[in-house]
């Protein structure tokens, strides 16, 4: 998106490439990846194979899965060295007459039949080859023989498992006979998501057509959320105090609005806490509102004022529309009307007792007999 902004000046890069290439598109797999912006291993290998019939292999998530059980291969699959080995492999095996044939054959049993779950092994072309399928089978005959008490079977010397394989589980995982070949492949134990707090600020104006506008700004181009619009924000550390969250969130947001913003002004509205694969983040929402028009500072991030129906139109995330969600929520409980308590009905007719003309007897007054005049 740097370098090419606009259709026009990607369409003018387009024909920068062609002029480079020749007008020649490259048929090897090291070309395509090296000549051709954004083309990784995979795609260079998937059309170098496919299209132009070179014997190269493809490594996706569905080949991992199935080179990985049929060599038993236990060590962290998405490792470099674990994935260089798997594509070494997958070069090897590839059939030097069909390539594409095969690599989408091979992506398709992974698809279809060696799944993360539940793999149809009895219906698999090449379980006979399959080591995971192979441990399967000893580790069933091991229980049989187990249960009329024969000795249990040597070894197999060919059975990798010991010493520093690189390939080979670690000694801390051991083999799940409950899992069968979905023990492969492994992937590393996810370290649990860190905790940040994000201090988050509604601003909120009256529009030309008197509904509400919200200032949103441009998240950086680059990591989480990049490019992302979002409510005002600021990183808070850990375990600060709500008086000093505000005044943190205040400074933020004068340096927006160029002018002085008192943090008992910003209406503390909740908590939204949203969970991100490896962040769990916890925004502490503010709301502001602003009676008069606000000049922001052009050398700050891109911003603008949306409308409610603008701001989803945009590109924000999930928690941006759970912070607004959450500001919509305080608004229509302050504007609820205070429950009174109830009106006391008097009794107007002259005489102790006498109901109001019209107003209904209570079912003592109908049956009490009437009085002489």
């Amino acid at each position: 998106m740097q370098k090419w902004p606009t259709l026009q000046a990607l369409a003018q890069a387009s024909l920068e490439v062609v002029s480079e290439l020749a007008g020649r598109m490259p048929r090897r797999a090291e070309e395509l990846q090296k000549l051709l912006p954004g083309v990784g291993r995979y795609t260079a290998g998937a059309i170098a194979s496919i299209s132009y019939g070179q014997a190269t292999g493809v490594v996706d998530g569905n080949v991992i899965r199935v080179l990985c059980r049929l060599r038993c291969i236990g060590a962290d699959s998405s490792s470099p060295a674990v994935i260089d080995r798997l594509w070494d492999m997958a070069n090897v095996l590839v059939d030097r007459s069909r390539p594409g044939d095969f690599n989408q054959a091979l992506m398709e049993l992974g698809a279809t039949v060696c799944v993360p779950k539940s793999p149809l092994c009895g219906e698999c072309p090449v379980k006979q080859h399959c080591q995971a399928w192979r441990r399967v089978e000893k580790e069933q005959a091991f229980a049989s023989q187990k249960l009329f008490g024969k000795a249990p079977p040597v070894t197999d010397v060919e059975d990798c498992g010991v010493g520093d394989c690189p390939l080979c589980p670690p000694a801390t995982e051991p083999w799940d006979s409950s899992l069968g070949v979905t023990n492969f492949p492994r992937k590393a134990a996810k370290k649990p998501p860190r905790a940040m707090r994000t201090a988050t600020c509604v601003l909120e104006r009256r529009g030309c057509h008197g509904a509400p506008e919200y200032l949103i700004v441009q998240r950086p181009s680059s990591g989480l959320l990049a490019g992302l619009w979002e409510f005002p924000s600021v990183p808070l550390a850990q375990d600060l105090q709500e008086e000093k969250e505000r005044e943190e969130l205040a400074d933020h947001l004068q340096a927006w609005m160029g002018q002085p913003v008192a943090a008992k002004g910003l209406q503390f509205i909740g908590e939204v806490i949203h969970i991100f694969s490896h962040i769990h983040q916890t925004y502490v929402v503010y709301s502001l509102h602003l009676d008069g028009d606000v000049t922001l500072d052009p050398a700050l991030s891109p911003s603008r004022w949306v409308t409610e129906h603008e701001f989803h139109a945009s590109a924000v995330s999930t928690a941006m529309k759970k912070v607004l969600k959450a500001h919509e929520k305080q608004c229509r409980k302050e504007s609820r009307p205070v429950k009174g308590s109830k009106r006391k009905r008097e009794a107007k007719a002259p005489g102790a007792g006498s109901p109001c003309p019209g107003t209904q007897l209570s079912l003592r007054a109908f049956l009490r007999a009437p009085t002489a005049p």
